[in-house]
């Protein structure tokens, strides 16, 4: 696995990422909010300048993750390949390169909050509803500024 700047191409395969992923697990969303968020993930494709997906040996995206400042907009992965070290892999990335110190997570996506909380994130706020209105609340995730990160995945 590596990690690579998606380009168009990848566009499609990204978005089947985020839907499988968010299949699994954002078990309390409904079928037509997944329908109204894929828009807008096709479209963050394009919008988010730091675009990051780990890869396989034939180039097919396993995970992904969006950046904007210091804030992770989006980490994905395929549920075929959680717990195998790409969602943190991506995470360090994000921490080490791009300086990625913050983000928020769905308050019922308890897995999603366990991860973070275990690459050293803490419980900095909360909102009863996410980004666009709708009543999924979102807990404010940050890094401390002493925080280390794991180590680097091989």
């Amino acid at each position: 696995m590596e990690l690579t700047r998606p380009t168009p191409s990848h566009f499609p395969r990204i978005v089947e990422v985020w839907e499988a992923s968010v299949r699994a697990t954002h078990d309390f969303l409904a079928a037509e909010d997944i329908d109204f968020f894929r828009p807008m993930v096709l479209d963050a494709c394009s919008q988010v300048k730091e675009l990051w997906g780990a890869v396989d040996e034939y180039g097919d995206i396993l995970g992904f993750m969006g950046c904007v400042g210091n804030r992770v907009e989006m980490l994905f992965v395929a549920p075929a390949f959680f717990g195998r070290g790409i969602g943190s892999t991506l995470l360090i990335h994000g921490i080490r390169t791009l300086g990625a110190t913050s983000v928020d997570v769905n308050e019922q996506n308890h897995g999603a909050t366990a991860f973070y909380l275990h690459h050293g994130f803490e419980v900095a706020g909360r909102s009863p509803v996410d980004g666009t209105g709708k009543p999924y609340p979102l807990l404010h995730l940050r890094l401390p500024p002493k925080a280390c990160p794991l180590p680097s995945h091989p």
